[in-house]
């Protein structure tokens, strides 16, 4: 059942900051001084070479865009799913699903897109922060204390991911009490055969999925929403007509049906992510978690790291809590020669390592990548979060 909240002044919940996304190129060409064309960005989580948009037709800018185009049934196929309802990407769906429900108590994983977290309690929801972003644990105990469960599926930037198996389970016992199970999976198109998507015609289950990622389709801003009709609609009400431009309703339906595109994408994606897991393991930054479109690192000299990558161009993204960065993948050799040549500068070393500089004696390893359990209290750069955004 979906509930229409009705919104008054006793009930409102005091607008919280805005967060930060994105890896704020131009904010760091600012700070650092070097031109913006001259960074490698890292930061994203984006695949560098995603799929090759072709020349959008004129009339797809001239007219208002229609609902009976194709995308909706393109996409179902391209997912498995039983319906979806297309959106200006998962963002949207974020910021709208907690008003289709009364207030309650919602599970939200601690390290992850923080967006879930903040639109849930901007909505008057109690939120119940998971450590590890499942509730009580591997085996769900804690879940008839939640009425949503928010799970990020694989998780960024930890890489975690949850078998259909544990969260269909998950599911039933929410669905039990009129309960949700919402998984967002933004990175989920490298392995398709683990997503929920086939499911989504079970009440309670909802799935988001997007283009940017994968695709390298950000900023089209399209994303879709899997789950039962009725939700669709009550959706599709609040958001109202024209949800996504006539111009990414075009390019997401051509790039959803090219399967070849997509099966070759997969292949490279996991072949460029080993990659990078080596060479940053090769200098000491043992990846502690990751994905096929990036590597995530913890380790206390994160701030530091960041610091003199950025002083190089190399732009990349870190975390405080826990003290980490995570590593996007280069798009071209190019690229993957001069992360090699930032990791390996001596600017790098440690300050411990100081002396065996002088004396011309260099480590075996540049870096440290023990998980740290406090937070660094170092000013941040552009691209830095505390908790997970994009």
């Amino acid at each position: 059942m979906i509930a229409r909240r009705l919104h008054t002044a006793e009930s409102s919940v005091r607008t919280p900051p805005p967060l930060e996304h994105g890896g704020r190129l131009r904010e760091a060409a600012a700070r650092y001084r070097i031109p913006v064309p001259d960074w490698l960005d890292l930061s994203t989580g984006i695949n560098p070479d995603g799929w090759p948009v072709p020349e959008v037709p004129g009339t797809a800018w001239a007219r208002l865009p229609e609902e009976d185009d194709g995308l909706e049934e393109t996409a179902a196929l391209c997912y498995g799913a039983p319906g979806l309802l297309p959106v200006a990407g998962s963002q949207a769906a974020i910021q709208a699903l907690p008003d289709l429900r009364m207030p309650g108590r919602v599970g939200v994983p601690t390290v992850g897109y923080q967006e879930h977290a903040q639109a849930w309690q901007r909505a008057g929801h109690t939120l119940v922060r998971l450590a590890d972003g499942a509730p009580g644990g591997d085996h769900g105990a804690g879940l008839d204390d939640l009425d949503v469960l928010v799970v990020i599926n694989p998780n960024n930037p930890t890489g975690r991911r949850w078998s259909v198996s544990t969260l269909l389970d998950w599911h039933a016992r929410l669905a039990a009490r009129g309960g949700w199970l919402l998984v967002d999976e933004a990175f989920m198109d490298t392995t398709p055969r683990d997503s929920l998507a086939p499911y989504t015609d079970r009440p309670g289950l909802i799935v988001l999925r997007s283009l940017g990622k994968f695709y390298g389709l950000a900023g089209v801003r399209v994303g879709f929403v899997l789950a039962t009709a009725d939700l669709r609609v009550a959706l599709h009400a609040r958001l109202g007509p024209w949800a996504l431009s006539g111009p990414a309703r075009h390019v997401a339906r051509l790039a959803l049906t090219d399967s070849p595109w997509q099966e070759a994408t997969r292949a490279s994606l996991r072949r460029a992510s080993a990659r990078l897991a080596g060479l940053l393991s090769d200098d000491g930054l043992v990846p502690t978690g990751g994905t096929e479109l990036f590597q995530w690192v913890c380790t206390l000299e994160a701030p530091a790291i960041q610091d003199r990558l950025a002083r190089q161009g190399i732009l990349v993204r870190r975390f405080d809590a826990p003290s980490s960065l995570r590593f996007g993948l280069p798009g071209d050799e190019a690229g993957w020669a001069r992360l090699k040549s930032g990791l390996c500068c001596p600017a790098l070393y440690p300050p411990a390592d100081a002396f065996r500089q002088a004396v011309g004696e260099t480590p075996d390893r540049y870096f440290s990548s023990a998980a740290p359990t406090l937070a660094s209290a170092s000013a941040p750069v552009p691209g830095t979060l505390t908790g997970v955004s994009r």
